[in-house]
């Protein structure tokens, strides 16, 4: 098997097609496998790293916002485009893939589309609950669309070609003991929650945290892991003028980064975080309780709608951005704590959602694309 995968700007495009990646390499060790990606894109370092060949495009993305510098810039793109499908269709002549993956990201656009006028058996996946703009673009003409929500289907005009495989989870999320992470964690039986902003860290995730934080501080309530991200360094400070001293209250686990996010997820009850794609899925797996404070600043507000696809089913909480205040953050997380079955319904109804075995879902469309 040549199979060529690519996708690329954030995680939420890039991880998902490393593990349809890792997968086939594990059915099929002698498959040859290519990823192209964005000269310099975050792949550009993750797809090396992860053991796969790896070559590059040039393209951008149109800017929505209307400004001289962004008309600047969507010009460039326009040219790009071209330069794009032309570098595209040289890789795609020297590498001969059998079937094309795409994940998302700009970047998938030119490779896929080329590959479709070149007759390549293309498939994508979609892992938001309102598809991006690629997919969209892509989806009539895919042998297949693979979906992580259902909810995506809607706003697709075919959907014949659609099937539901759900998201790529990393397997030491999935094996994770409760117990076990509790005991290496040194917590007790006090409700734990885990609450993250990103990896680069939302101001307004961060100040009502903080303030949730402080009342478990006040309280002696709840037991807090807290990720402040790359730009959320002054959290500390801003803790130390609320009163919270993180050194007399050991249930207090406050850091930049959070790297054994599989105990993490284990000993939790209640999960504060953004809704991106990966994040939910990650969330349903592990059967927890959520609030979700979805970003705004995300093309086509797609986080409100992953959000939204668990809410609908009674499966997570939801407080808008705008609507965020630490007082709010407080109510609802006392709420879900206090309300006896609350954290159980919630949790009941996230693993209902979950689809385990997407690497193997995705693994046999792709033979059964090839014919096998």
């Amino acid at each position: 098997m040549r199979i060529l995968f690519t996708g690329g700007g954030t995680g939420g495009h890039i991880n998902p097609a490393l593990a349809i990646a890792g997968t086939v390499r594990e059915k099929e060790p002698d498959a040859q496998i290519l990823y192209v990606g964005n000269k310099g894109g975050m792949e550009e370092r993750l797809v090396p790293a992860a053991g796969f060949e790896f070559r590059t495009i040039t393209i951008s993305g149109f800017q929505r916002k209307l400004s001289l510098d962004n008309i600047r810039r969507n010009a460039q793109t326009v040219v790009r485009m071209f330069t794009a499908s032309s570098e595209a269709k040289k890789i795609l002549k020297e590498f001969k893939p059998d079937i094309c993956v795409g994940t998302g990201g700009y970047v998938s656009g030119p490779v896929i589309r080329m590959a479709m006028k070149m007759g390549i058996p293309c498939i994508i996946h979609e892992q938001n609950a309102y598809p991006g703009m690629t997919t969209k673009a892509l989806a009539p003409k895919a042998r297949r669309v693979m979906l992580a929500v259902e909810d995506a289907k809607k706003y697709l005009k075919r959907t014949d070609n659609c099937v539901l495989t759900g998201n790529p989870i990393r397997a030491e999320i999935l094996r994770a003991d409760r117990a076990a992470a509790r005991k290496a964690l040194g917590l007790d039986e006090r409700p734990v929650i885990l609450s993250t902003g990103g990896s680069l860290g939302a101001r307004r995730v961060n100040e009502a945290v903080a303030d949730l934080i402080a009342h478990s501080c006040e309280t002696k309530k709840y037991q807090h892991i807290h990720a402040y991200g790359q730009y959320g360094r002054w959290m500390p400070d801003l803790l130390a003028e609320k009163g919270v001293d993180l050194k007399k209250n050991p249930q207090l686990d406050i850091r930049e980064y959070i790297n054994n996010m599989n105990e993490c997820y284990a000993a939790a009850d209640v999960v504060i975080s953004r809704a991106g794609a990966i994040s939910l899925s990650e969330i349903q797996a592990t059967g927890k309780a959520a609030v979700l404070i979805p970003s705004p600043n995300v093309a086509e507000n797609h986080q409100y709608h992953n959000a939204m696809a668990l809410v609908r089913r009674d499966a997570a909480k939801i407080i808008e951005e705008k609507d965020l205040t630490g007082a709010k953050l407080c109510e609802v997380v006392d709420a879900l704590c206090e309300t006896p079955g609350a954290i159980e319904t919630l949790s009941r109804n996230a693993r209902a959602m979950a689809i385990l075995d997407t690497n193997e879902r995705i693994y046999q469309i792709i033979c059964e694309v090839l014919g096998r």
